[in-house]
């Protein structure tokens, strides 16, 4: 149990809002309106580790925010041997954003964990995921009244594992180093990112990997009542 930490830095997606649920959802609207004719399940194999390519691009300011919404349906798309104008593209890629808060599953376990710590804890969000997405996500599933404080990479001009912005949630929050922690479940951005600025962490491995070193982790949200 840690007794001196007073603030708690969440990650949102795959963190406490199952992306990956929500996402097959959306893009099950995305082929309905659109009329594509791919099994999603085949779809999904392929884009996911596309995405989280274009995604690791994208936090290292190798790629813009638009090449990142273009590329991943174009690329995906390209693998079954389909293509489509980029005024299509843009039309789907636009029409997926506004989808994906439609559908607001949760994480097993986060609502429990958030009422859990609540009352002890003041609660955060650091996230990288779009500006105009993000809020709503948080006000859909219904938990955005959990978090005293949102930091999103677009306000804050750069993206986790950056320190800017750990720095920025930190004089947001009114928060310490010394009483923070960051819980998040990207081993590059909320790991890698928060122990490089000195805040303590634990990893949400519920993908399973394995890593390089040994660090607080948990592989179900519910076992982090026991470390906090």
């Amino acid at each position: 149990m840690k007794s001196n930490i007073q603030h708690i830095f969440f990650d949102l997606d795959h963190t406490l809002w199952d992306f990956d649920k929500n996402s097959l959802l959306a893009f099950q609207m995305l082929f309905d309106k659109f009329e594509v004719a791919i099994d999603i399940d085949d779809f999904l194999n392929i884009y996911q580790p596309i995405n989280m390519n274009y995604w690791k691009l994208y936090r290292e300011e190798r790629v813009s925010k638009t090449d990142l919404r273009r590329g991943r349906l174009i690329e995906t798309f390209k693998s079954f041997k389909m293509s489509f104008s980029i005024n299509i593209i843009d039309q789907m890629s636009d029409d997926y954003i506004d989808f994906l808060p439609l559908n607001n599953y949760l994480i097993d376990g986060a609502k429990d964990l958030l009422d859990y710590l609540r009352p002890s804890y003041k609660l955060h969000i650091i996230t990288n995921g779009f500006r105009e997405v993000q809020n709503r996500k948080l006000v859909s599933s219904g938990i955005y009244e959990y978090f005293v404080t949102v930091t999103n990479s677009e306000d804050a001009g750069v993206k986790k594992p950056n320190p800017r912005i750990f720095e920025q949630a930190l004089q947001k929050s009114g928060a310490q180093l010394a009483n923070s922690i960051m819980i998040g479940d990207n081993y590059e951005a909320d790991i890698m990112g928060a122990e490089a600025m000195g805040l303590e962490t634990i990893f949400f491995n519920y993908h399973g990997e394995v890593l390089p070193i040994e660090y607080p982790q948990v592989s179900k949200l519910k076992q982090i009542k026991t470390m906090l």
